[in-house]
């Protein structure tokens, strides 16, 4: 067990997304961010479990609409950003995906005091491996393609903004469509595939929020995941 690296108790900690943060179809204790807090408890980082701020559905500009909504939303110690699967399912372009993103990727980083290594990126997740997938009829190597160059393209500005972004698409296509890996919808993941998730950005938010103290500097480089 690693000690607290910091004085205070508790560090701040706020998630932004859409379905795959807000865990449809699992119980609270399974979403991944919940998962990763009590994970990063277990290594000696003090952390609250998160306020969530996303809702099945949402496209990016969506989760901006709410989170003018939810303003003040003031200053957090860590914050977490996985959004952009339904944009790519409604047909949006990977253009109109980067301006939004990199929008909200510069107000995620204000959130958190404009200290970039207390921000962390999780890449969108394929689902077109699923069963609800095969079942739509939708082109899922198309979906695949589509999926990647957005995540090009987030990875590209967060490696330009020195943000963590951890890539968790490849765990996603890896068993992603076994019936342990998904809610009963047959779309979404379960507790278990989350938990997958969680361990992959786990070593990446130790060392960042270990490795500098709130007055410290920002930290220039990205790290990734492995997938």
């Amino acid at each position: 067990m690693f000690s607290d690296p910091f004085s205070r108790a508790q560090l701040s900690y706020l998630a932004l997304g859409d379905s795959y943060t807000i865990g449809e179809g699992v119980d609270v204790a399974g979403r991944w961010p919940v998962q990763l807090a009590a994970a990063l408890r277990t290594h000696g980082i003090a952390i609250a479990d998160p306020r969530i701020i996303a809702t099945t559905g949402w496209t990016t500009d969506e989760l901006w609409a709410a989170m003018d909504a939810a303003e003040p939303l003031g200053a957090w110690d860590f914050v977490s950003l996985l959004i952009g699967v339904n944009n790519q399912y409604r047909g949006r372009s990977v253009d109109d995906y980067v301006g939004e993103f990199h929008r909200l990727l510069r107000r995620v980083i204000a959130l958190a005091g404009d200290r970039v290594d207390r921000v962390l990126v999780l890449s969108i997740p394929d689902w077109g491996v699923t069963p609800f997938a095969f079942a739509s009829g939708r082109d899922r190597e198309a979906i695949a393609a589509d999926l990647d160059a957005y995540n090009a393209a987030a990875r590209d500005l967060c490696v330009a903004h020195g943000v963590a972004f951890v890539d968790i698409t490849g765990i996603s296509r890896d068993r992603g469509g076994a019936q342990e890996m998904l809610a009963d919808d047959g779309l979404h993941p379960s507790a278990t595939q989350y938990a997958r998730w969680a361990q992959a950005a786990l070593p990446v938010a130790v060392a960042r929020l270990r490795a500098q103290t709130p007055d410290s500097g920002p930290s220039p480089a990205c790290d990734r995941g492995n997938a």
